[in-house]
């Protein structure tokens, strides 16, 4: 464990919604998180593992007065890097606990990548636990044990900061998202309401805690509404499957990656797993398709729905039991308790009219409240307490959603996003490259895959590119999976890469 001093605030929360949310009844009139997952948690599976309420909520104690003892105070960073795990979990609660605020950093990083991003929250507290021990209450108790704290004996503000989650946005430098207590502890009681979930529900959780949809879907839904929660450090389609009927699982939340593996051994032998109890898929990501939804249905025998969401607009559109199928099939929802949606012009900022494609702004209380680097907000956020997507979509007369394309260079490989600029800046590093452009190819699996195409001074193969990727410490989910050398890119009018040439290109060439 390292130590060094930092506080974080709020960088951007506009005015003018503070009356609007806070009003009596308002969403920001909530409870905090450690008010809301001690009064409900549920059980908490991990591997071997199966903690109780009691059990969860002793640990938690533990913890917290951990954090303490090392002199973690409200409004400091606790930062680990951990797959999905009890200690992970109990960290987050921990902090919650005690007004610190939690730091996942995505255990796949490499060392670099992570140092980058932990540079713009300076953590009070590096939290390093064995990913092996991970699962274990002692070895975490070992690792951070102290005095029991009990719920409400720290003074913990709803406007406070409860979560940095990192994401590389389309710049390929890491921007940290701050999330408030008030907004989160909404988004969670909210969503448990949409998705009718209860404490007789349980959760399947193999996406990352360290997201957006795993901190949702595998910590606040569950311990908001008190449904079990069962984490998987690595997902594995069999085994999934055989979680699914041993816990009884009833939810499942995550990109389509999960769904189709899964559904392609139920497609072999529909008899050899038991999948009953599930009820609902919620899904989110560019490769929900029509063809995806309708496949995961017929497979799973149940309800499956599209979601729209980002890590600074956790959950913005889904749609609801009520709503018939063909909306949770064709489009990405509508906008779910007090979220607003507009389609602008991306060039004039002008509001489009219903049924025209432009960018997507976003305006509700579960928005994030800026990012650690003021100077990353301006390009995102409007007058009003709006915050632009990027994303380009339309919405129809009834405010169904559907998104129909990005205004930034992101590739989406089995819901992780990655910066096509990122990806070529490593591969222009490389002494034998002189030009190099990213982009993503559509796969059933992952949704899409990163393609690579280089103009390189001598032969500069897959094996080089990965080997190179490699040295770097780079994400290996980042790392190009299909390499290709061309005498010259081709150019647009302006002299920039012809992008949509060459995804065509990758596409065919992929084949």
């Amino acid at each position: 464990m390292r130590r060094s001093r930092g506080t974080l605030r709020p960088t951007w929360v506009s005015p003018s919604l503070v009356g609007r949310y806070r009003r009596e009844g308002g969403p920001w009139t909530s409870l905090t998180l450690d008010a809301l997952l001690s009064s409900n948690g549920g059980v908490v599976v991990d591997g071997t593992t199966r903690l109780s309420r009691e059990m969860t909520e002793e640990l938690v104690a533990r913890v917290a007065g951990g954090l303490v003892k090392r002199g973690v105070r409200r409004g400091e960073c606790v930062a680990w890097q951990l797959p999905n795990s009890l200690a992970a979990l109990i960290l987050y609660r921990a902090c919650f606990r005690i007004g610190a605020i939690a730091t996942p950093v995505l255990h796949t990083l490499g060392t670099s990548e992570a140092e980058a991003a932990l540079s713009q929250v300076d953590p009070a507290l590096i939290v390093d636990i064995d990913r092996d021990d991970a699962s274990s209450p002692e070895a975490l108790l070992d690792a951070l044990g102290g005095d029991p704290v009990s719920p409400g004996a720290f003074f913990v503000a709803p406007s406070d900061l409860a979560v940095v989650l990192f994401t590389s946005g389309s710049t390929g430098t890491p921007k940290a998202v701050l999330h408030s207590e008030r907004a989160l502890s909404y988004k969670a009681r909210l969503m448990a309401r949409v998705h009718s979930l209860t404490r007789h529900d349980a959760v399947l959780m193999p996406a990352p805690l360290a997201h957006i949809s795993g901190l949702l879907n595998g910590v606040l839904l569950p311990g908001g509404c008190g449904m079990k929660s069962v984490l998987m450090k690595k997902f594995d389609p069999e085994r999934a499957l055989a979680l699914v009927a041993d816990e009884r699982v009833s939810f499942l939340a995550g990109p389509p990656t999960f769904f189709v593996a899964m559904s392609n051994i139920l497609g072999e032998n529909p008899d050899a797993n038991d999948v009953s109890s599930v009820r609902l898929i919620s899904s989110g990501g560019a490769s929900v398709t029509p063809a995806f939804v309708e496949g995961a249905a017929a497979a799973f025998s149940c309800r499956v729905k599209r979601t729209y969401g980002s890590t600074e607009a956790p959950t913005i559109t889904t749609s609801t039991h009520e709503d018939p199928f063909d909306k949770a099939r064709d489009t990405d929802g509508r906008a779910v308790g007090e979220a607003e949606l507009r389609i602008t012009d991306p060039e004039t900022q002008k509001t489009l009219a219903v049924g025209e494609s432009g960018e997507l702004w976003l305006r509700g209380p579960e928005l994030f409240c800026g990012y650690a680097q003021p100077s990353q907000n301006e390009a995102v956020t409007a007058r009003g307490g709006w915050f632009r997507t990027g994303d380009v979509a339309k919405v129809d007369e009834s405010g169904w959603l559907s998104i129909v394309g990005r205004l930034k260079d992101v590739i989406i490989r089995g819901g992780e996003n990655i910066s096509a600029s990122e990806v070529e800046a490593i591969l222009e590093s490389h002494p034998g490259v002189r030009q190099a452009v990213a982009v993503g190819y559509p796969d059933d699996l992952m949704g899409e895959r990163v393609a690579a195409f280089v103009v390189a001074n001598s032969s500069f193969t897959l094996e080089d590119c990965v080997g190179w990727f490699n040295d770097r410490r780079v994400a290996r989910f980042k790392t190009p999976e299909r390499v290709f050398s061309l005498d010259a890119l081709p150019l647009l009018g302006s002299g920039k890469p012809d992008r949509g040439a060459l995804r065509k290109l990758a596409v065919s060439l992929a084949r």
